[in-house]
């Protein structure tokens, strides 16, 4: 029953489920068994952290994937160019982590792309801290990834990390629309 316990009006991913049975199984733990707790807290932290980094690689590849598909109008030849040299095993560099805003991404796509998006964020605070939100938790994972994931300590409580996970899926779920909204601009080849 506990393990299934989702809803809400927006789609249930993995790390919504992970959430939700890891709030579960720490639960059943004895409250007075806190060596237990801590234990499972920390390991807890540190997978929900990943496979929300991960959610969001697998996120991020298809939107593009699919991107290029539409623009392309399929053209099986290019697609496999542009997913194999662009796209698959590049996501990691396709941000600077250590820079809290996208401005890395967005530039991939050339300047006027960029300077849309720079607008978007200024004009829409929720999109900017979503974008924010989803870099802190790539520069998150690389931290636990190359720091030696058995004993870096992660700050961040559980509830922080799920509360992350939420606010950036925000830029995930508009990026498409974003591309959309931009090719929709009119184009001014005069000036």
């Amino acid at each position: 029953m506990c393990f299934s316990a989702l809803s809400g009006n927006r789609q249930v991913t993995i790390v919504d489920q992970l959430h939700t049975d890891f709030l579960c199984i720490l639960a059943v733990i004895p409250e007075d068994d806190l060596s237990m707790q801590n234990v499972a807290s920390e390991n807890f932290r540190k997978s929900l952290l990943l496979s929300a980094a991960s959610f969001f690689e697998r996120r991020l590849v298809s939107i593009l994937t699919e991107l290029v598909n539409q623009w392309s109008h399929s053209t099986l030849p290019l697609n496999e160019f542009v997913r194999i040299k662009a796209i698959e095993r590049q996501y990691h560099t396709y941000f600077d982590w250590d820079r809290p805003n996208g401005n890395p991404f967005f530039r991939l796509f050339g300047s006027d792309f960029k300077a849309f998006m720079e607008r978007r964020c200024k004009d829409d605070e929720a999109f900017s801290d979503s974008v924010e939100a989803f870099i802190e938790i790539g520069r998150e994972r690389n931290r636990l990834v190359h720091q030696d994931f058995g004993s870096y300590a992660l700050e961040k409580t559980f509830d922080e990390i799920y509360d992350l996970y939420k606010k950036a899926r925000h830029f995930l779920d508009n990026l498409e629309q974003c591309f959309t909204d931009f090719n929709a601009q009119p184009t001014n080849e005069n000036d």
